[in-house]
């Protein structure tokens, strides 16, 4: 049976990073900053974070976006620790970790709309920025939440503020900066299934105006999904499968969905005045564990052998065996592990020019590699089987400057410049075994693939604040990007032979498919503050996702025709954010239409592409097409309130919904879906906290968190040939709980914290399907069941 080739991964060092440098020279508006300075003695009042979304600094209620801004306390009053956890209380935001034929990827959604295939080819949807720097991949991007001083997710295009590919919205991570203070955490966690954590963070001054940080994390967890061997299960089955000698006695072969996952950031920072800011930082990440905890969910006897191979709720049969066929001149096993290792560096220069004028330049370099196996059917049956071996090495360079300045106390504006270049290239090891006449081995389809993708962006950029009478505010931005990208396939044997043209796939060998394309984004809002409880605004803004080429093709048509165009939004948006009740209770509320179109969504049929009738095609389909046009509407409400000293509740609720105004004639009965949204149509969330002083002995605050997703569409499967009827994941409901002890100087923190108190079982949003139609089976990650641990925490 299947064995992780994983090493024990021990904690790696080396410097690492991200810091963002905030814009100068602009100003909020007198009214509100008198506001703030007004309230600014209040003892009861609602949380306030400063936001950079608009290249200057503005508190969260000035801002006119749709904006979830969490601050480092309350994520560790949440129990979240890495980026997909922030989507439990965001309004509208899916953040799925991926797994299984996705790597260490995650899925990212706003509004709707997003992206889950980790291919370098595709784009994201939702930009992912850490510290100002573009990070340009889903692979990676489960990131640890360390010594960070503040997440914004922002809803809605971004396209003239972050740019590039963020047409859903943007998730921005800002790292604490360092200062001239010595300080220090260190925090220790052991909890469910050996759980153990380990962080810590020191800041210390270097010399005068310089100064220095550093923080590492190491998490380890067993898993919780067992790999079973099916023979040593199940002896004398139909099947004829054996049990394999080496494995134990109680048949789990080893544990998915573990953590194994190490990091170390850390930042010089030259402040030697008020006019210039410097940092420069690095990063590292090392992440060695078992593929995600995947489980069979549903199955079609007639292809399966007349075999459920149905495991349980956390087991499955899956082995990442192959036996002896075609290219494969004896067994194997495809890895079943996910071994991860990247790092960044970036310089983050802010001068001040003069009191009405500042430049920023960033300059940043990352790069990553990727190694994780597949088992596409999911089951110990070899003859249905599927297997992959991929290596993704992926480099990154990116520029960007920023001139901002002010004209007066009526205008604010904002002009920069953003190039980025990157290289990708994707080694796979295929062999395909599902989609041939079973025991012709002739016709296996194995091939070894080695894809260097190339792409890059140019853009420029520009931002004007106009307060044309007291409280009102006009924004206007443009933003021009032009962009490239070409794709070369590699086909060959195993061995680097000429391969057969099975299906026309040895004919793809050397084929270059191209995308060129440019775009100009704008934005337009205007608000109003009719008083310093009460904030108006409506916006236009525009965004858009980059085109580019099927990566995944089975015929030199589908590689040449199968090229897509980018998808575009247009946005229109209502928002109100208010503080009322003597600030004690701030509820921000806002509406949005999207014109959405051009859609990139992956098809069931490429008929068309290869020249035939839709639905008499002959050849397996995994494209990638522009399915058409739909419209999205939705509102959304977020609170916070603070009703008597030490209470604290929050709370969100989203509702989304849509529907098509044109398929396209590529994607006629060739789409999963029955409309452009996937995401859940309803979502809410509600924490509430108490602190509770015990004088002398210090203080204790428990806290609970509800999160509910609503009824998730999953798509729909091919059974010889025809849909099924659409499925769905039902809405859950989860909870989580922590009790947290403090001293009474507020160094020294004991917590205790259960996570999924009521133990429900669920699947993740997304389901690896592609092969029901051949195989019979789907499989779908499992929610995490109920876990508890003991964290400790100490600051100096």
């Amino acid at each position: 049976m299947a064995k992780s080739t994983r090493t024990t991964s021990h904690v790696r060092l080396l410097a690492a990073g991200s810091l963002a440098a905030l814009s100068l020279g602009t100003a909020m508006p007198a009214f509100a900053q008198d506001a703030q300075d007004a309230q600014a003695a209040d003892a009861p009042t609602t949380n306030e974070i400063v936001v950079t979304a608009q290249f200057r600094e503005q508190r969260l209620q000035d801002t006119p976006l749709s904006i979830t801004a969490v601050d480092a306390a309350l994520l560790a009053s949440r129990n979240q620790t890495d980026i997909s956890q922030i989507a439990a209380q965001a309004p509208n935001v899916q953040l799925t970790q991926m797994g299984g034929a996705f790597g260490s990827s995650m899925a990212a959604y706003i509004r709707g709309i997003g992206q889950y295939d980790f291919n370098p080819a595709y784009e994201p949807g939702v930009g992912i920025y850490i510290d100002d720097v573009y990070f340009a991949t889903l692979t990676g991007s489960v990131m640890d939440l360390l010594d960070l001083e503040r997440v914004e997710v922002l809803r809605g295009p971004q396209g003239t503020l972050t740019g590039r590919n963020s047409i859903g919205g943007a998730i921005k991570l800002f790292s604490a900066k360092p200062n001239e203070e010595s300080s220090g955490t260190v925090e220790a966690v052991y909890g469910s299934r050996q759980r153990t954590d380990l962080r810590a963070t020191a800041n210390f001054p270097l010399a005068e105006g310089l100064s220095a940080r550093i923080s590492g994390v190491y998490k380890r967890q067993e898993g919780y999904v067992d790999q079973v061997d099916f023979g040593c299960a199940n002896p004398g089955n139909s099947l004829g499968i054996g049990g394999n000698a080496t494995t134990p006695k109680d048949c789990v072969v080893d544990k998915l969905g573990e953590r194994d996952y190490a990091g170390l950031r850390g930042s010089l920072r030259y402040n030697p005045n008020d006019t210039i800011d410097w940092i420069v930082t690095g990063d590292y990440t090392y992440e060695n564990r078992t593929n995600a905890a995947g489980v069979i969910g549903a199955t079609n006897p007639a292809l399966t052998g007349g075999v459920d191979f149905t495991c349980g709720k956390f087991c499955t049969y899956a082995d990442w065996y192959m036996p002896a066929g075609g290219q494969a001149t004896q067994a194997y096993y495809s890895p079943n592990n996910t071994e991860f290792e990247g790092w960044g560096v970036s310089s983050n220069l802010t001068v001040g020019l003069s009191d009405d004028l500042s430049l920023q330049a960033i300059t940043a370099y990352r790069k990553y590699t990727q190694v994780f196996g597949t088992d596409d059917d999911y089951t110990p049956y070899s003859l249905i089987g599927g297997a992959g071996f991929n290596d993704l090495s992926f480099k990154f360079f990116s520029q960007e400057l920023r001139l901002n300045g002010k004209i007066g106390d009526m205008v604010d504006w904002t002009i920069g410049g953003f190039y980025n270049t990157q290289t990708s290239v994707y080694f796979t090891r295929q062999d395909i075994r599902y989609i041939v006449p079973i025991g012709v081995p002739s016709l296996f389809l194995q091939f070894q693939g080695d894809d260097p993708i190339k792409a890059n962006s140019k853009a420029a950029f520009g931002t004007v604040f106009v307060r044309p009478v007291e409280n009102m505010t006009i924004t206007a931005g443009v933003r021009y990007t032009d962009e490239h990208k070409d794709y070369t396939f590699v086909r060959t044997q195993w061995d680097g032979g000429t391969l057969n043209d099975i299906f026309g796939v040895g004919a793809l060998n050397g084929t270059t498919s191209v995308y060129d394309g440019s775009k100009v984004d704008w934005r337009l809002s205007l608000d109003y503050r009719f008083s310093p409880e009460v904030l108006a605004y409506a916006t236009v803004s525009t965004g858009f996702k980059g085109g580019g080429v099927t990566a995944r093709p089975f015929t030199r048509n589908q590689a040449i025709n199968g090229t897509f165009d980018p998808e575009t939004l247009t946005a229109y948006e209502f928002g109100l954010k208010t503080d009322l009740l003597d600030r004690r209770l701030r509820l921000n509320f806002s509406a949005f239409y999207n014109d959405y179109r051009n859609i990139q969504l992956p098809i069931g049929d490429c008929s068309v592409l290869d020249g035939f009738a839709p639905g008499t095609g002959p050849f397996p389909c995994a494209a990638i097409q522009n399915a058409g046009d739909g419209e999205m509407y939705g509102l959304e409400l977020e609170m916070q309130a603070s009703p008597v000293e030490g209470l604290d509740i929050d709370g969100s609720l989203s509702w989304i919904d849509g529907k098509w105004k044109r398929i396209d004639a590529a994607a006629q009965g060739a789409l999963r879906i029955e409309d452009p949204i996937t995401t859940p149509a309803w979502r809410a969330s509600l924490g509430v906290q108490y602190k509770a002083d015990m004088g002398t002995s210090g203080s204790i605050t428990p806290r609970f968190d509800l999160s509910y997703t609503g009824r998730q569409t999953i798509g729909r499967l091919i059974n010889a040939g025809v849909f099924t009827e659409l499925q769905y994941n039902p809405s859950i409901t989860l909870g989580n709980a922590r009790l947290t002890w403090k001293n009474a100087d507020e160094d020294l923190a004991v917590s205790l914290e259960v996570q999924n108190v009521f133990n429900n079982y669920y699947f993740l949003p997304l389901r690896f399907s592609a092969v029901y139609s051949f195989v019979g089976t789907s499989y779908s990650n499992v929610g995490r069941p109920r876990e508890w641990a003991l964290s400790v925490r100490k600051t100096f």
